[in-house]
């Protein structure tokens, strides 16, 4: 047997696909890949497999042994192959190379992965939705989708997740270990992957480009997402009611308005949450507990993420880019919202009229219409307001005072908002610029105004026949027409009864 590798002798022929082998214990191995045998199993959990080495390497998933150390970062490894594929990161040797394009690769299968782009193949189909897949892997992890399977768990919480990368990701939660460290401005990560994503905001590398309008993006799934302007596809649709998202994180937020599940109880306003964190963070209300100060202006929070976004506000930090039109925010969820610009959702629907909203912040407000609830009450006149913003410039028209002169015309404003506005005027400056149609505008109100022909939002809805408007005082002027009518009416009644 030994003699046949020096000889290059192949005896042993596999007659399902034809491969060659030397010895007859790989050939014997190889078999079992078409006779689906696995005669070794794991006595632990029971699962099987088809070699021995393969079930010696997982038993140290139960024993938590890794033998194999990586004397650069001193991570730990079950397997030799997976030390080797590690130490490549720090070589950053990529041996295997794109024929096609020269792409470069740390591993033989990433590439044969890679190929499939451009052969475009994908033999692999759902039975359930019908969508096709170039591997089977990614077809089995898709199936996982439609019949809500979470083999894997985390040990240490329970937590179950649909793929073993997943809960990798999620396991670096619990140890907290963060090796990857950004050169330029010192942020850390647990993953190699994320810290080579984030670099690409300061080399400002895109290099997933779209086919179809060539526009270009920093990482593989902003161009998914982006591909579903053009496809207009929703892949992810609510059992419920049928709505249906462009990405996952909203229908799983949407799907909170159909369960309402809430376990975590206020013991002193008796307010539910659905997790313990919020509940946590609701308390410091009650509390008044505000652990987190700004060291430039010495405001406090009550939560470290609200100090971390208020610090942009100092530092006019904007790290969250929008890949389709390249407009910047301070914040993920600014970004988040912002989005639905592009992809035309509105995840937010009111039960009252069906009408439909971008952000929750809105509905609430459109809600106030329906409810006629004004809680902002001006104490000189007792009128009323759905909005403090709006009690707050109303309250001016009492102490007319009005702070902010213009240097070019000398007229006087009760809020610097409003005179920065006025010196566009002069200046015929108009910075707020419409992403869809390029439509200028001197303050962000009009283009926000007019972003609502575009997403056809109409947040101001008729109580008596339903209409819905852009605006409120279009509304207003709208229900004189049901005024009219009432008083018509009523005379109509009044000449009756005197004749």
């Amino acid at each position: 047997m030994h003699l046949s590798i020096h000889t290059k002798e192949k005896p042993h022929i596999c007659e399902v696909c034809g491969k060659k082998f030397a010895a007859r214990g790989i050939f014997t191995k190889h078999l079992r890949i078409h006779t689906r045998e696995k005669p070794f199993a794991c006595e632990i959990c029971g699962k099987k497999f088809a070699t021995r080495s393969t079930l010696k390497v997982h038993l140290r998933i139960h024993t938590k042994e890794k033998p194999y150390v990586c004397e650069v970062c001193e991570t730990e490894f079950t397997q030799n192959s997976s030390l080797k594929e590690h130490l490549k990161l720090h070589a950053n040797e990529k041996p295997f190379a794109c024929e096609i394009c020269k792409r470069a690769f740390t591993q033989a299968g990433n590439l044969r992965r890679h190929l499939l782009i451009h052969t475009k193949e994908k033999h692999y189909e759902c039975e359930v939705c019908g969508k096709k897949f170039t591997q089977g892997g990614n077809l089995k992890k898709h199936s996982r989708i439609h019949t809500n399977e979470k083999p894997f768990a985390c040990e240490i919480c329970g937590k179950k997740f649909t793929t073993r990368s997943n809960l990798r990701r999620h396991l670096l939660i619990h140890t907290k270990e963060k090796h990857y460290e950004c050169e330029v401005c010192g942020n850390k990560f647990t993953q190699g992957g994320n810290l080579k994503k984030h670099s690409r905001i300061h080399t400002n590398e895109k290099p997933f480009a779209c086919e179809i309008c060539g526009k270009k993006f920093t990482t593989r799934s902003i161009l998914k997402r982006h591909l579903l302007i053009h496809t207009k596809e929703k892949p992810y649709e609510c059992e419920v009611c049928g709505n249906k998202f462009a990405q996952g994180g909203n229908l799983k937020r949407h799907l909170r308005i159909h369960t309402r599940e809430k376990h975590h109880v206020c013991e002193v306003c008796g307010k539910k949450f659905t997790e313990s964190g919020n509940l946590k963070k609701h308390l410091r209300i009650h509390t008044k507990e505000k652990p987190f100060a700004c060291e430039v202006c010495g405001k406090k929070f009550t939560e470290s993420g609200n100090l971390k976004k208020h610090l942009r506000i100092h530092t006019k930090e904007k790290p969250f880019a929008c890949e389709i039109c390249g407009k910047k925010f301070t914040t993920k969820s600014t970004i988040k919202v912002h989005l639905r610009i592009h992809t035309k959702e509105k995840p937010y629907v009111c039960d009252v009229c069906e009408t439909e909203f971008t952000q929750n912040s809105s509905l609430k407000e459109h809600l106030k219409l329906h409810a006629n609830e004004k809680p902002f009450s001006c104490e000189i006149c007792k009128k009323s307001f759905t909005q403090a913003g709006n009690l707050r410039r109303h309250l001016l028209i009492h102490t007319k005072e009005k702070p902010y002169d213009c240097e070019v015309c000398g007229k006087k404003f009760t809020q610097g908002g409003n005179l920065k506005y006025n010196l566009l005027v002069h200046t015929n400056e108009k910075p707020f610029a419409c992403e869809i149609c390029k439509k200028a505008f001197t303050n962000t109100n009009n283009l926000r105004r007019h972003l609502l022909v575009h997403t056809n939002e109409k947040p101001f809805a008729c109580e008596f026949c339903r209409k819905g408007f852009t605006r409120f005082y279009t509304l207003r002027r709208h229900l004189l027409i049901h005024t009219r009518k009432n008083l018509m009416s009523v005379k109509k009644v009044e000449k009756i009864h005197s004749k």
